[in-house]
C-alpha cells in the first residue's frame, strides 16, 4: 500500500504555535481542536470523493442499459410493419425512452444529494465542535486572568 503524504498533517503546528505562545491559553487543546478540523476534513473529502465514484459507476450502467435497450427497441421497431406501425411503434419508444432518462436524471440527482449532505453534515458537525473547543479554551485562560469566577 502506497502512503499518501497530507500536507497538512505533515505541517509541524506544534512548532509554529509554541513560537506565538499566549499566556493562559491552552495551546495543546487548540492543536487537538485543530487535527480533529484536520481530520474531519479528511473524512468529508473522502465521502465526497466516494459520492462522485456512486454517480460515475450508476452512469456507466445507465449508459450500458441505454445502449441495450436502444438496442431492443431499434429491432421491434423493424419488426413493427409497415410504415404506420413503424411510426406508431416509433413514438411509444421515444415516450419510453424519455420517461426512462427522466427517472434516470432524478436518481442521479438523489444520489448527488446524499452524497453532499453526508459531506456536510461531517463539517457541520465539527464546526459547531470546534468553536465550542476554542470557546472553552478561551473561557479557561479568562478565567486564569481575573481568577475563578464566584
Amino acid at each position: 500500500m502506497v502512503k499518501q503524504n497530507n500536507p497538512f498533517l505533515d505541517f509541524d503546528v506544534t512548532r509554529m504555535v509554541g513560537e506565538f505562545r499566549m499566556p493562559g491559553v491552552d495551546t495543546e487543546a487548540l492543536l487537538a481542536a485543530q487535527r480533529r478540523n484536520i481530520e474531519a476534513l479528511t473524512k468529508a473529502n473522502q465521502l465526497a470523493a466516494e459520492g462522485v465514484q456512486a454517480v460515475m459507476k450508476r452512469q456507466a450502467e445507465i449508459l450500458r442499459q441505454t445502449m441495450e435497450e436502444a438496442s431492443r427497441m431499434m429491432g421491434e421497431i423493424a419488426k413493427a410493419g409497415g410504415p404506420e406501425r413503424q411510426a406508431v411503434k416509433q413514438a411509444e419508444v421515444a415516450k419510453t425512452a424519455f420517461e426512462t432518462a427522466i427517472a434516470n436524471m432524478k436518481e442521479i440527482a438523489d444520489l448527488m444529494t446524499r452524497a453532499n449532505q453526508d459531506t456536510f453534515a461531517v463539517i457541520n458537525k465539527r464546526v459547531a465542535e470546534s468553536m465550542e473547543e476554542v470557546r472553552a479554551v478561551m473561557a479557561k485562560a479568562a478565567e486564569g486572568k481575573t481568577g475563578p469566577k464566584t
